[in-house]
């Protein structure tokens, strides 16, 4: 039995926060370690033939165990020139609710298959019907509830122990997540998933390079894309900015935004509606612009989650409410804050060239540096010319994520929106004043979801003297909010891949558990 997985990694928008939304801006995302995976597998023999015999339609099965009640059936037939997936009751899970994402990725990328295969050939490939698994590394979700049954402090060590693809306890809608773009990552694992194991494009799409995702990616993979784009867009019913989903797909970038109108005549309940001309990568109104962008070496990616969440568009909707209504200075201050966005970028990707140049020295400077404040960093009259460079582009670095801050909260006072609230500037700021530790902030939309941070993380040190270990110390004594720490960074793998079950811890026993 062929089983096809496929995983697609969360984000953090280190900057670029509702500017992205616009295509004249560009958003630093940096994609994560926490990943979606979705192992897509042919139903047993015994099982299709049954359903063959009570002349039943094509089966999908579909699960995510990590979640109560959380199994859907659907039947699939074929209807002229479309295909029509319905969701039917599971005997075994009556109380399963519809789920609106899975729904319209399987009806969407069934339609796309059709289109380019043809009807004979697509039902070929689903004459046994499907068995569908799809589970979220546990840094999408809180771990809190986790982390107290088994009466572990919140710290990254506790998050070591816990399970992988740990159980929530709770049913899909009741879940607490974290920020890192859950739907965007189950959507590019889904549809990537479908369209390798469907053949629609071949199984060495994900393999290539996925930096620059316009140019130098696979055809598969911008396919992959696109239609991803398209399904979180009409599963949300907006067309949003993307780059949660591009991220997904092709990794850290810096990203600019797709016009909402190449898929605009897509957006309605039509399931007939002709979608290969518009999702092929080869359609030209697919504008979104993907540069590569990575971290600086020798750092780390830190995030927390902290307890209280907040409605995201709701956020936006009053932001673009004050753009509109107040544009004069809402231009000024964007035009403003995506300079600071920029040069936050280059500077950080400059340091991986200063790196490339002189890698003893880079690591030598990081070491002296992971010691000391920001404040300190440039005070020291006998550093020489190469380490003064390379010391002076961190110390800008810093500078930079504190401007972004300062413009960013300046927007919400503006827009009397809790972009940065005061409770996370409190947070941020004991976190900044550490030593070693870059800058920080609080991703995509802001409020009171989570924040990030960027730590210096030297070689040949020890654990307890590393920024990320004191940074830990001040989240786990901090008394103004209930601070727990993720243990995603950013991720090495770029954007969406192929896996081999077996090589992805705990996942091969839950895609072989019975129903």
């Amino acid at each position: 039995m062929t089983t096809t997985a496929v995983s697609a990694p969360g984000k953090v928008l280190l900057a670029g926060g509702y500017l992205v939304l616009d295509p004249a801006y560009s958003g630093v995302v940096v994609s994560t370690s926490a990943r979606f995976y979705t192992a897509v597998s042919d139903l047993d023999e015994a099982a299709s033939i049954a359903a063959a015999k009570a002349d039943r339609p094509i089966e999908i099965r579909v699960r995510s165990p990590q979640f109560v009640n959380a199994t859907w059936i659907y039947f699939v037939t074929f209807d002229g020139e479309a295909v029509r997936v319905e969701q039917v009751a599971d005997i075994a899970s009556p109380t399963s609710s519809k789920n609106k994402f899975v729904h319209l990725a399987l009806q969407r990328t069934l339609s796309l298959a059709l289109e380019t295969r043809g009807a004979g050939a697509l039902q070929n490939s689903l004459s046994y019907g499907l068995d569908i698994t799809i589970v979220g590394d546990n840094d999408f979700y809180s771990q809190r509830a986790q982390l107290e049954a088994r009466n572990l402090s919140p710290t990254l060590d506790s998050l070591a122990q816990l399970p992988p693809f740990s159980p929530t306890g709770v049913q899909l809608a009741e879940v607490h997540k974290t920020g890192l773009g859950s739907s965007a990552a189950l959507i590019t694992s889904l549809v990537s998933s479908l369209l390798i194991h469907l053949r629609v494009i071949p199984r060495d799409s994900f393999s290539g390079d996925a930096e620059g995702g316009t140019a130098s990616a696979s055809e598969g993979r911008k396919l992959a894309h696109n239609l991803a784009q398209y399904v979180h867009c009409l599963a949300q019913g907006k067309v949003g900015s993307g780059f949660d989903v591009s991220a997904a797909v092709f990794g850290s970038q810096l990203y600019t935004r797709f016009d909402p109108g190449v898929i605009a005549p897509l957006m309605n309940d039509d399931v007939d509606v002709k979608l290969l001309s518009t999702i092929s990568p080869s359609n030209k109104d697919w504008n979104y612009r993907v540069e590569p962008f990575k971290l600086p070496p020798l750092t780390r990616l830190m995030l927390a989650d902290v307890d209280a969440g907040s409605d995201t568009p709701s956020l936006v909707g009053k932001v673009l409410k004050w753009r509109k209504e107040d544009s004069k200075t809402a231009n000024v201050l964007w035009d403003a804050l995506d300079k600071v966005n920029h040069a936050l970028s280059k500077t950080l990707l400059k340091l991986s060239d200063l790196y490339a140049q002189d890698t003893k020295a880079y690591t030598k400077a990081v070491k002296y540096l992971s010691t000391l404040q920001t404040v300190q960093w440039l005070v020291n009259p006998n550093i020489s010319g190469g380490d003064q460079e390379i010391m002076e582009a961190f110390a800008e670095a810093h500078q930079y994520s504190e401007d972004v801050r300062a413009k960013m909260r300046e927007m919400g006072t503006l827009s009397g929106v809790p972009i940065e609230p005061s409770e996370q500037t409190k947070l941020l700021d004991a976190c900044v004043s550490g030593a070693g530790v870059i800058g920080g902030g609080v991703p995509g939309a802001g409020g009171y979801d989570a924040i990030w941070l960027l730590v210096l993380d030297p070689e040949n040190c020890p654990p307890h003297e590393l920024p990320s270990s004191r940074v830990e110390r001040v989240w786990a004594g901090y008394k103004d909010m209930d601070v727990s720490p993720l243990s995603a960074s950013e991720s090495v793998a770029k954007g969406v891949r192929l896996e081999d079950v077996a090589d992805v811890k705990g996942l091969k026993d839950l895609v072989d558990a019975p129903w």
